[in-house]
C-alpha cells in the first residue's frame, strides 16, 4: 500500500465514510483514500434495516451503498472487518487492531452510533433481548418475527415504532412501553404524537405510555420471560425490543484528545479540535446555522450532507456547513417526512385533511415564519413544505391551516413559484 503522506484515512464505512469517499472522488481528487470499516459486510444503508429488509420487502444486496467494482474503479482501499485500535494525532497515523499503521494527511471520524441498552443486569447475556442497529441485528430479529409471537418494544421513538410496525405485520402480538406521556415525544410535537399512538392502535399495538419497568424475569436458559412493570401485571414475552436510541461511537477521538461533549464536536467546516481530523455523521456535534448552538443528528440525510462537505472543506473550500435538516421513516402503509428542526417554534398549526384520516400536515411557526413541517401521506405537500422551510417564508397560520388553499400557492411567497 502506498504511504504518500497525502494519503486520506476515513474511519468507519457506514453512509458517512463512504459517501465520504465517493464525494472526493467526484471533486477530482485522486489521493489515496483508504476506507476502514469493522463489520464484515459491504457497506450498507442502515434505514431499510428497521423498514424493507425488517419486513422482507427488500434484499442486502438493494442496499448496498455502492457495488464493488466502484471502489476498484475508484481507486479507494476498502478494508470491511478491521478495527482501529487507536490513533496518533501528533504522527498522523492509525493503528489497526492488527498492528499494522497506516499514516494520514486527513483524517475522517465518521464512526456513527451504538444502541443503548437497558442496565438492568437480568438482560446480560438473554438470547430474547434485542437492538436494531446492524444488519446481523436485523437478520437475528427477523427470527423471532413469527405469527402468535409475544413482542415488548421497549421506546416509542422511530426506531420502536418503525419495528413495531414490522412486528405486526409479521403477525407478532406487540406492546410498545413508552416512559413519557407519548410516543416520539423527544423528536416532533403532540399532534404527531396522537396521530402515530392512534395509527398502532388501529393495527392491533398495545401503546402504553409513562410506563415504568420495575425489572424482568428470566427462564432457565437465561432469557426474559416476562417484563415487570411498576403498578400493572407482568408482561409475559417471546422476545423484547430496546430501543431507547443510540450513543455517539466517539472512543476513538477521545483518546486522540478531541473535545467531545454528546458526539464529537466540530466547527462550521466540520474540522474537530485535534489537526487534520475531521468528524461527520451521528458521530458528530456541528455549529446549528438555524438556531445558533451545537447540534448532533441521526439521519442517513445528515450523514450524507457532512460527508459532501467534508470533501470540499478537505480539497480547500471555505463555505460553512449549513444543511437543512430532514429525515423519513415508514411505518405500515405510511411514510413521515419531516424537514427542519421544531423545538424553538412558538406556533403548531395543524392542516384538516378532510375525508383522509391516514394523513397529517403539521407546520411549524417561529416568529410567524416557517422552521420546520411534518408530513404524513402527501409527498408532493413534502416537496413544497421542504422549499418553504428553506426559505423561511412568512405564512399567515390561518391561511396554512385551510386545506381549500393549495400548499403550493405560498410558493409565491418564498420566490420560488
Amino acid at each position: 500500500m502506498s504511504t504518500r503522506s497525502d494519503r486520506i484515512v476515513i474511519v468507519g464505512a457506514g453512509q458517512a465514510g463512504v459517501e465520504a469517499a465517493a464525494a472526493l472522488r467526484m471533486a477530482g481528487s485522486d489521493v489515496p483514500i483508504t476506507v476502514l470499516g469493522d463489520e464484515s459486510a459491504a457497506p450498507y444503508s442502515r434505514p431499510p434495516l428497521s423498514k424493507g429488509i425488517l419486513t422482507g420487502t427488500a434484499q442486502f444486496p438493494e442496499i448496498a451503498l455502492r457495488t464493488d467494482q466502484f471502489y476498484v474503479r475508484e481507486g479507494i482501499d476498502l478494508r470491511v472487518g478491521r478495527a482501529v485500535a487507536g490513533l496518533d494525532a501528533a504522527g498522523r497515523t492509525v493503528h489497526l487492531d492488527d498492528g499494522e499503521t497506516i499514516p494520514y494527511e486527513s483524517l475522517i471520524i465518521a464512526t456513527g452510533s451504538k444502541a443503548r441498552m437497558l442496565p438492568h443486569p437480568e438482560l446480560r447475556g438473554a438470547a430474547n433481548v434485542l437492538t436494531l442497529r446492524t444488519i446481523d441485528d436485523t437478520l437475528r430479529l427477523q427470527e423471532f418475527l413469527r405469527p402468535g409471537a409475544r413482542a415488548v418494544v421497549i421506546g416509542g421513538g422511530y426506531i420502536g415504532l418503525e419495528i413495531a410496525a414490522a412486528a405486526r405485520r409479521a403477525g407478532v402480538e406487540t406492546i410498545i412501553l413508552e416512559a413519557a406521556d407519548r410516543v416520539l415525544a423527544r423528536v416532533t410535537s403532540a399532534p404527531v404524537s396522537d396521530f402515530f399512538q392512534q395509527i398502532h392502535r388501529e393495527e392491533g399495538v398495545d401503546v402504553r405510555t409513562g410506563a415504568r419497568i420495575a425489572g424482568f424475569r428470566t427462564d432457565a436458559q437465561g432469557n426474559v420471560a416476562a417484563v415487570l412493570l411498576d403498578g400493572a401485571p407482568a408482561l409475559e414475552v417471546d422476545f423484547v425490543l430496546v430501543g431507547i436510541g443510540v450513543t455517539p461511537r466517539t472512543e476513538l477521538a477521545e483518546r486522540a484528545g478531541a473535545l467531545v461533549d454528546n458526539g464529537i464536536v466540530v466547527d462550521t467546516h466540520l474540522r474537530t479540535s485535534v489537526p487534520g481530523v475531521y468528524a461527520i455523521g451521528d458521530v458528530s456535534r456541528h455549529p446549528c446555522p438555524q438556531h445558533g448552538g451545537l447540534r448532533r443528528l441521526e439521519s442517513a440525510p445528515n450523514a450524507s450532507e457532512q460527508a459532501r462537505h467534508v470533501a470540499r472543506s478537505i480539497l480547500g473550500d471555505e463555505a460553512p456547513y449549513s444543511a437543512l435538516p430532514w429525515f423519513w421513516s415508514d411505518q405500515y402503509d405510511l411514510k413521515l417526512q419531516s424537514v427542519g428542526l421544531s423545538a424553538t417554534a412558538d406556533t403548531v398549526v395543524v392542516r384538516p385533511n378532510p375525508g383522509h384520516d391516514r394523513k397529517l400536515e403539521v407546520f411549524y411557526l417561529e416568529a410567524g415564519k416557517l422552521i420546520a413541517a411534518d408530513i404524513v401521506g402527501a409527498s408532493g405537500d413534502f416537496a413544497f413544505s421542504r422549499k418553504l422551510v428553506e426559505s423561511k417564508t412568512v405564512l399567515d397560520p390561518e391561511a396554512l391551516a385551510d386545506p381549500d388553499v393549495p400548499l403550493r400557492s405560498f410558493l409565491a411567497l418564498a420566490g420560488a413559484a
